[in-house]
């Protein structure tokens, strides 16, 4: 039998067939399907290995989590908390989806909601504000500056993806939320192979729906990013991620958020330059389910 946090990672690895042109030459698109955590995303990983260390270092218990998210990183931090008896507020634009507001409440965490118009940004501003206001009450997490984030990739998805391709992944693309996930698999995956080519997927412009990810130019950069690691920038329209989002439930029976489509935008656009013979490989963040009632999914009129 195995704990809650024991559960995260190792999760599938899925190749897109229907949707990948490029199968015709013999180059593969694969994708982690990260849904398959207990929290359901990837961010199961960074909120573990967040937890974890500020345990170690003598953060927790004792103090409130505090963190700003778009969702699934305090889904992550709401599950593992109420598994340890921990109290947690978390800082998120009010738009976040409906779903994803009732999960954090069902887990038992504290919401302070933020204007939509200040994007994640705003929210990481008013976590920074309410640390600094109370450090006494709060242990300030901070995910996008905390370097546990992208070394729970370099312990776990990085690992997993050069194993489960026995050592073929010649691509790796990650779309850029804090851009953990990027950070860490790609240094990983660098010292595997060192001619490993790396991509990170952004929304096109500063103006999106592609909810979780971060036009980096004209947000706050994050502390764990490092352009020089970051590898070829792959920008993606809004419309393209939603209808990939769409089409893989249609076609590819994969039931997925709006960041998996942008991840397999960029991955899509990779394979096509790609010689023939080349294993491509993103990672779908999260499941659709948490979207159902926004407009990713919702029938035309």
């Amino acid at each position: 039998m195995s704990d809650l946090f024991a559960l995260i990672g190792n999760t599938p690895l899925v190749e897109i067939e229907r949707l990948n042109p490029e199968r015709a030459r013999g180059v593969r698109v694969l994708a982690k399907l990260e849904s398959r955590n207990p929290g359901g995303s990837v961010k199961d990983r960074a909120a573990r290995g967040i937890i974890l260390d500020g345990e170690k270092r003598g953060l927790l218990p004792g103090k409130v989590l505090l963190d700003a998210t778009s969702g699934n990183t305090g889904i992550a931090y709401a599950m593992l908390c109420a598994a340890r008896g921990y109290a947690c507020e978390l800082v998120l634009p009010s738009n976040a989806s409906a779903e994803r507001q009732r999960i954090l409440r069902a887990y038992g965490a504290e919401l302070h909601l933020t204007d939509p118009i200040d994007g994640q940004d705003g929210a990481i501003d008013l976590a920074h504000a309410l640390a600094k206001k109370d450090p006494q009450r709060y242990w300030h997490a901070d995910q996008y500056g905390n370097a546990a984030n992208p070394q729970a990739h370099y312990e776990t998805t990085g690992p997993e993806v050069w194993q489960q391709t026995g050592g073929k992944v010649t691509h790796f693309v990650a779309a850029l939320g804090t851009t953990g996930t990027l950070m860490g698999a790609a240094r990983f995956l660098r010292e595997k192979r060192r001619d490993i080519s790396i991509h990170a997927v952004e929304p096109a412009g500063p103006f999106h729906g592609i909810e979780g990810l971060k036009h980096l130019a004209s947000s706050h950069v994050q502390p764990i990013f490092r352009h020089d690691q970051a590898g070829e920038r792959v920008p993606v329209e809004t419309e393209r991620a939603q209808q990939l989002t769409r089409e893989l439930a249609r076609l590819e029976g994969l039931l997925v958020g709006g960041s998996s489509g942008a991840a397999l935008a960029g991955a899509l656009r990779v394979a096509a330059s790609a010689p023939a013979g080349a294993v491509v490989v993103t990672v779908f963040p999260d499941g659709g389910e948490r979207y159902l009632s926004s407009e990713l999914f919702r029938p035309p009129a």
